[in-house]
């Protein structure tokens, strides 16, 4: 496995630990299975958002703290051409050793925030497209491309220009047609 596709499993395992929590109590704490917090912490997959949301409320911190590991207490400033690394999602791939959304984070190392602010590439679905869900809201924003957002029983197709604003505890799956596509998504998830 490529371990940059997966820096949130160190993270993940650290905060763990410093809670002196054991693979299977986290588990327990958030509704994610052993096997697959393991398999995380050894960067043996490519995570999806909705088990990370899930560890970051069982490990009591907000999603950012599994994103970022250092703290800014004024504004975050990202300028154009400096986005950093991406964080890589496994979106819809059941074997979970790709990535099909590519998140560059929109405000690193900013503490105690509510919001996560996103640039992300998002590729086109392979294979059976799984639901997920998961406390919170997001907002999208398509900036080129298109997209396809299968929410509950309806889908919606967006193009650049177009946005959607959306509870997030009803399943839904978000990939693009056509091709690759960018979207700004903000993703309000309670703490």
């Amino acid at each position: 496995m490529n371990t940059e596709l997966n820096l949130i499993g160190p993270r993940i395992r650290q905060l763990r630990e410093r809670r002196e929590f054991s693979i299977e109590a986290l588990a327990k704490q958030s509704g994610c299975s052993a096997e697959m917090i393991a398999a995380l912490e050894a960067g043996d997959l490519v995570p999806s958002l909705t088990p990370l949301l899930r560890l970051a409320r069982g490990l009591g911190v907000r999603l950012g703290t599994l994103l970022d590991d250092q703290s800014l207490d004024g504004p975050a400033v990202v300028r154009q051409n400096d986005l950093g690394a991406a964080i890589h999602f496994s979106g819809n791939d059941p074997a979970r050793k790709r990535s099909t959304l590519d998140f560059h984070p929109l405000a690193p190392h900013k503490a105690a925030r509510n919001m996560e602010p996103f640039l992300i590439d998002v590729h086109p679905a392979t294979g059976e497209v799984v639901l997920n869900d998961h406390e919170g809201e997001e907002f999208i924003y398509v900036l080129s491309g298109r997209i396809e957002i299968l929410y509950g029983k309806d889908a919606y197709r967006l193009e650049a220009g177009d946005s959607i604003y959306y509870e997030s505890a009803v399943p839904h799956h978000v990939h693009a047609i056509g091709g690759d596509a960018r979207i700004l998504a903000v993703v309000y998830a309670p703490a």
